[in-house]
């Protein structure tokens, strides 16, 4: 079979890019098509995978935020082409328009949030400049994005989503029907652990890029209400500055950035808990944190409804405000967690289990051809 990757863009370190990175190795050997590539803004291992870029990827200023290529990519990746039997495309809006000659397989982290959730994309009304312009960008580009990223939808000869949410959301955005496979945790729990500067125990932790709707914030408000315990919160992205300085003002927070593996390891290990947030489509982090026996303080929204099991290896708050979590984050730290239970839970997601489905469904639309 001659199978072909595909992922919206290679520029940032998230859960979308670990999808990546499984099916790289699920399909040794196949190349990975992508918008753009950033080498440093993204994970080091794929320096060891068959990178092909399109055209777009030339203009620097775009590989490094890739945010100010939204009016360029439907263009970009429509004129693209891939020859291959089978073209297995990672997508939250863009990959899964990328014409083939042979058979589409999509694998949906989220139909494109900015199209379809563009007030939680964007942020408060009074979120600033950025949120002004997402607002700005989605109403003159949104119609005709929208009818491209119908059309790219309906490409596809088969739909597999990493939820039940997105699965609903697929549904209702596409009228198509799809299979939940949920991705594999990190394995950051088989790696070297690194200690991070300044941050002492005891800890919670929030791993999250820092967009708006990822609600660190009130994550931040939360844990230096309850008092007793320090904040670390991996992740960058444009909310930095502002988060900053709600963090500096609590003296209890570290904002430590993007993280090594080894690093982030180590911040696994040595929490006392994680606590996740944000609206999402699959919920990766707490099995993550399960892969150390750690318990998560989690939304009873979207993909955690999927990877959370209240008290086997968490607690839910039913809405994203700073009382919610800290009640939610108190009942974490004074619960008597078996960590050999919640790492039981944790490896029913096994990139083994990712790895076999994704090779039966491609070999059986290989046999359409």
């Amino acid at each position: 079979m001659n199978i072909a990757l595909a992922h919206d863009y290679v520029t940032q370190r998230g859960g979308a890019e670990r999808v990546a990175l499984a099916m790289i190795r699920a399909f040794p050997g196949a190349p990975l098509h992508t918008t753009l590539y950033d080498p440093a803004g993204t994970f080091p291992e794929f320096a060891d995978a068959d990178i092909r870029t399109m055209p777009i990827d030339r203009w620097g200023v775009l590989r490094r935020n890739h945010r100010l290529a939204l009016p360029f990519l439907a263009r970009a990746v429509s004129g693209y082409h891939v020859g291959a039997d089978v073209l297995l495309a990672s997508s939250s809006g863009w990959a899964h328009g990328i014409p083939t000659s042979g058979r589409k397989v999509v694998y949906c982290h989220a139909p494109a949030r900015w199209l379809y959730q563009s007030d939680r994309y964007a942020g408060r009304e009074d979120a600033g400049a950025r949120g002004r312009a997402v607002r700005a960008a989605i109403g003159v580009l949104g119609p005709g994005l929208r009818e491209w990223d119908q059309a790219a939808a309906h490409s596809a000869d088969r739909y597999l989503v990493n939820s039940t949410v997105v699965q609903a959301a697929v549904r209702e955005a596409y009228g198509i029907e799809s299979e939940v496979l949920a991705p594999p945790p990190a394995p950051v729990a088989a790696g070297d652990a690194e200690p991070v500067s300044g941050v002492g125990r005891p800890f919670v932790l929030c791993v999250a890029r820092l967009l708006p709707y990822k609600n660190v914030d009130h994550v931040i408000e939360a844990v230096a209400a309850l008092g007793g315990t320090e904040l670390v919160v991996v992740g960058d992205g444009p909310e930095r500055a502002r988060l900053a300085e709600l963090a500096a003002r609590t003296g209890t927070t570290h904002l430590v950035g993007r993280v090594s593996d080894a690093q982030l390891h180590w911040l696994y290990q040595n929490c006392e808990g994680l606590v996740a947030a944000s609206y999402e489509d699959f919920g990766l982090s707490p099995l993550e944190a399960g892969s150390f026996g750690k318990p998560t303080a989690a939304l009873r929204d979207g993909g955690y409804l999927d990877t959370v099991v209240e008290r086997t290896n968490g607690v839910f708050f039913d809405g994203p405000d700073a009382e919610a979590i800290a009640a939610a984050v108190h009942d974490m730290l004074r619960i008597s967690w078996s960590a050999s239970a919640i790492r039981d839970h944790a490896g029913g997601f096994s990139e083994e289990r990712f790895a076999a489905r994704l090779r039966a469904v491609v070999a059986e639309e290989a046999a359409r051809v």
